[in-house]
């Protein structure tokens, strides 16, 4: 994966007004079926991973596990976030895609 594309992509994300970040902000996200993928901190509790896998299974929306929830924080000019949500069809499969690279 390369990292630094992804992580600036996340944050054109946000300046895009594309991304939600934050437990209660993405669940409603998944809830209200605007959630195209959902990008988890690899140091995020096993209780937080268990509930947006099952989330993202229910729902069919691609997740990811990437970063230190410090990092998320950073690249979307916000303190450490556990989980954000991309709500826009084309940067998830940008993201998914440079993910995967």
């Amino acid at each position: 994966m390369a990292k630094n594309k992804f992580m600036s992509l996340m944050g054109i994300c946000q300046k895009a007004g594309r991304l939600v970040s934050g437990e209660f902000a993405c669940e409603n996200a998944v809830k209200a079926k605007k959630a195209k993928l959902i990008v988890i901190a690899e140091d995020a509790s096993e209780n937080t991973k268990k509930k947006f896998g099952n989330s993202a299974k229910f729902y069919n929306i691609n997740l990811i596990c990437a970063g230190s929830k410090d990092e998320l924080g950073k690249v979307i000019g916000r303190g450490a976030r556990s989980v954000v949500a991309i709500t826009d069809e084309g940067f998830a499969a940008e993201l998914v895609k440079v993910f995967n690279s």
